[in-house]
């Protein structure tokens, strides 16, 4: 599929060969959803490169090594520890471990509070009970935003909802250490959606189709599941793709350093911040309502700064918090020590402070965070390792998750999901009913690749390669149950 399969300028699709072979497909993206795909469609026996502009596999999921135990930089949640979620049974085949932090309906949704400790900016510990009390009144104030979406025909953001519950219901507000209680919940929430609550639309935050099981912390990192998919795929590492000419019968990607791949058909699995950012040239251009798809969804950013210690000198707990006057101010620890037994805290920031954190070095950043850990630890010794995530400026990213921004179309996902021609399209955005989440990202990709089977079989009328196809599908085995635990 590279270009000795060009002859003179000229591309030869199935219908003009002599002898006939399998369609040949190109996966853009290395991330679980290309890896998916291109998983998908060896195994229907198609020809199948896999093109990932990084030097490893995995784009957004990301597991580093370098302290001697996993740590995910990226994603790191199963968001649904159920039989129903698709990843299930490739996890459970797997022998993955989870580490279960939430039950449903968790407020928090990563974490419920089972086991957490708060402080305030001086470095008391917040009462548990005024946390709780706070929490319900957080619930019953999204519970009126309801209200609030329906007394308005146009959408607004969460936080102008908010400010208009609190006018509404005085008694609701908080005042003191119990309001920056309350802009904590609101940090989290952020946290969530990788945006600031100004920036999250009303009329869909909680349109979401959230799969039951609670939330359940890869306690192993998520690197084995892309390793086992991406098993005797042709993938090549540090392919950047810059051009995709799209033909009626075939497609030809130019890559960075000028080399060209042809094949019948396209998968294309790039990150959204990448196709919003036009990196990649389509020629011709994508019609308008797909580039209306890309623009008008939302990309959110949440970085991770991980720290490894000696010994774990904090409590035996989730995580651990700073409540402050304002939610961009509040703070909140992943306690891994906890789930896995290594003494490795990972500082969690979203939305505009996610991005304030990529301007500083590694170093200040990681000086950032031990400010906030000794307010709550005054003798907090210094980290003997450290890590910082900058996925709203890493050029294979630019930007962690999809969201939904105010006054936009709910029915965005679907659009950047449909396919135009022979190009089809997957990654977490593609997800119509899982956006944002891992395995929302794994079902795009193996709907991309049905939807791509599908299409070339048809155009090539192989009815013959349509029954290989169908029989070389392969199952996993689901009666092995999950392996949850919750210390």
């Amino acid at each position: 599929m590279e270009t000795k399969d060009l002859l003179d300028g000229t591309f030869f699709s199935h219908f003009e060969r002599q002898q006939p072979s399998p369609p040949s497909v190109i996966v853009i993206g290395g991330g679980i959803s290309g890896i998916a795909a291109a998983r998908a469609l060896c195994n229907a026996s198609f020809k199948v490169i896999l093109l990932e502009s990084r030097d490893r596999l995995g784009g957004r999921i990301h597991t580093d090594y370098s302290f001697g135990c996993p740590v995910d930089m990226g994603a790191s949640w199963l968001h649904g520890a159920c039989n129903e979620n698709s990843l299930a049974p490739l996890i459970r085949c797997l022998g993955l471990p989870l580490y279960r932090t939430s039950g449903d309906n968790s407020v928090l949704y990563d974490h419920d509070l089972e086991s957490y400790v708060l402080f305030d900016m001086d470095g008391y510990q917040v009462p548990q009970r005024l946390v709780i009390e706070v929490g319900d009144t957080f619930k019953k104030i999204l519970e009126e935003t309801e209200k609030v979406r329906d007394e308005h025909n146009e959408d607004m953001s969460v936080l102008e909802a908010i400010s208009i519950v609190l006018e509404q219901n005085p008694d609701l507000r908080q005042h003191g250490l119990a309001h920056e209680v309350l802009q904590w919940y609101i940090c989290r929430m952020e946290a969530w959606f990788a945006a600031d609550a100004d920036m999250i639309s009303l009329k869909n935050w909680d349109q979401e189709q959230v799969l039951s099981g609670g939330h359940g912390l890869m306690v192993q990192g998520y690197y084995p599941v892309i390793q086992a998919l991406s098993k005797d795929i042709d993938i090549r590492l540090n392919h950047r793709v810059k051009q995709i000419s799209n033909w009626g019968n075939g497609v030809m990607l130019t890559v960075e350093d000028g080399r060209s791949f042809v094949a019948d058909a396209a998968i294309i699995t790039v990150p959204l911040g990448v196709l919003k950012a036009n990196l990649i040239e389509f020629k011709p251009k994508l019609p308008g309502w797909k580039i209306d798809a890309i623009s008008d969804l939302g990309v959110g950013n949440e970085n991770k700064i991980a720290l490894r210690f000696d010994t774990a000198f904090w409590p035996n707990v989730e995580f651990l918090g700073i409540v402050a006057p304002t939610s961009y101010a509040c703070g909140y620890f992943l306690n891994l020590h906890k789930a896995t037994g290594q003494p490795v805290l990972v500082y969690m920031a979203a939305g505009r402070f996610a991005y304030d954190i990529e301007k500083l070095s590694d170093k200040a950043a990681a000086d950032f965070v031990m400010l906030q850990l000794r307010k709550m630890f005054a003798d907090a010794t210094e980290p003997i390792q450290y890590l910082v995530s900058r996925w709203g400026t890493d050029p294979d990213s630019l930007g962690s998750y999809s969201n939904d921004l105010v006054g936009k179309s709910p029915d965005l996902y679907e659009k950047l999901q449909a396919p135009v021609g022979n190009l089809f399209f997957g990654g977490e955005a593609a997800s119509m009913d899982h956006a944002g989440s891992v395995h929302g990202a794994y079902s795009a990709g193996v709907l991309a690749a049905e939807d791509c089977r599908k299409h070339l079989l048809e155009q090539f009328g192989n009815f013959e390669l349509l029954q290989l196809a169908s029989s070389r599908d392969e199952t996993i085995e689901t009666m092995v149950p999950l392996q949850i635990s919750r210390m």
